[in-house]
């Protein structure tokens, strides 16, 4: 089996990719691979470390307001339609996937164009520009919320969750924590705010320091690399807790998130798939910076079914946050109620439902 797959701009696009990726060789040993992301993308440079071939073709996104940048990029799909098409036809997919971002609109629309089956998955509860566009012209489309299904056509949609998922469930046990120091036997709490960092969580969490030294659950705190060294600065004044690890940045995550209690953090739609496969209830903090609010619907989704708290970031505060963080770990029944709650929402054979059905279609 063939299979071309494209998708960046974020790691929320890039990721799912590569799990679906790294699942579907585990299954078929034959399969065969093509990334085709954009030039100076995030893509670029994680997906040739996979040992994943890689393509490019030039690509913008449009701007929600009028602008001449948006002619320009009419003219750079149009081209990038071509470039696509051209990378198809020397590749040759059984099928193509789009995982997001606006490279997926010239590579899929011109899959479909060629007659090649193609998928689209859908990651957030709120879809985004391309993947609207896209769903027109697709044979499947792949969502990892219930709530994104009223925004496509009914009989092309299908529930499969985000592959990550299916990463994360790989890892048992308190081996990421120990290796950081840390007690197995202590509840824990991880506290980040995505790869970068979230300056609000940050902001939040120092002013609380000295009032979690008291807590009788430890903290793994991850700053996010581009704050790490002017947290570290604050901290000085006052001792770090001993109960607190601040870290700048973890990267055996699956391996850390198979041994954490509570998750405060954005409200990212991958992040979101890792801790319901892994049942961790969660405090989301969505980012108001993204585009059509869609954390704070992705927070929403879960926090209707008792899986998650909320707290917006104009209500944040240290205070409020270590209130809420107490109301639920030290509660051992509200604790064990979110957990199936998560564990409920949770899609842990994501990848492989997403996989059976590229391979459905490619029987067609």
């Amino acid at each position: 089996m063939r299979i071309a797959v494209s998708g960046g701009g974020t790691g929320g696009h890039i990721y799912p990719a590569l799990a679906l990726i790294r699942e579907i060789k585990k299954r078929n040993k034959k399969a065969s691979f093509l990334y085709i992301g954009t030039e100076n993308g995030l893509e670029s440079s994680i997906v040739p470390r996979e040992n994943i071939p890689f393509k490019s073709i030039h690509i913008t996104g449009f701007k929600r307001k009028v602008s001449f940048e948006n002619v320009k990029t009419v003219f750079r799909f149009l081209k990038g339609v071509k470039d696509s098409k051209k990378i198809l036809r020397e590749f040759k997919p059984d099928v193509v996937i789009g995982t997001g971002g606006y490279v997926c609109g010239p590579v899929v629309y011109a899959a479909a164009k060629l007659g090649i089956p193609t998928v689209i998955h859908e990651q957030n509860s709120v879809p985004g520009l391309t993947n609207k566009f896209l769903s027109r012209y697709v044979d499947k489309i792949a969502v990892c919320f219930e709530e994104a299904k009223p925004f496509f056509p009914g009989e092309k949609t299908v529930m499969t969750g985000n592959p990550r998922a299916s990463e994360v469930i790989d890892y048992k046990g308190k081996k990421g924590l120990v290796a950081l120091g840390m007690d197995p036997y202590k509840k824990t709490v991880l506290i980040f705010g995505g790869s970068r960092g979230a300056k609000p969580i940050n902001n939040a969490v120092i002013k609380v320091l000295a009032e979690l030294r008291e807590k009788p659950y430890q903290i793994l705190y991850i700053t996010g690399e581009v704050h790490y060294e002017s947290i570290l600065k604050e901290i000085e004044l006052n001792a770090n807790p001993e109960n607190v690890v601040i870290k700048a940045f973890v990267h055996n995550m699956p391996e850390v998130l198979s041994g954490i209690d509570l998750a405060v953090t954005r409200a990212g739609a991958t992040t979101l798939a890792e801790l319901t496969a892994l049942g961790i209830p969660s405090i989301l903090i969505p980012s108001p910076y993204v585009t059509d609010n869609h954390q704070e619907k992705n927070a929403r989704a879960l926090s209707e079914h008792g899986a998650a708290e909320i707290i917006l970031e104009k209500d944040l505060t240290g205070g409020n946050l270590v209130k809420m963080i107490d109301s639920i770990i030290l509660d051992a029944v509200k604790h064990i109620d979110m957990r199936a709650a998560a564990k409920s929402q949770g899609v842990p054979d994501s990848a492989d439902r997403l996989y059976q059905l590229m391979q459905e279609l490619n029987k067609k």
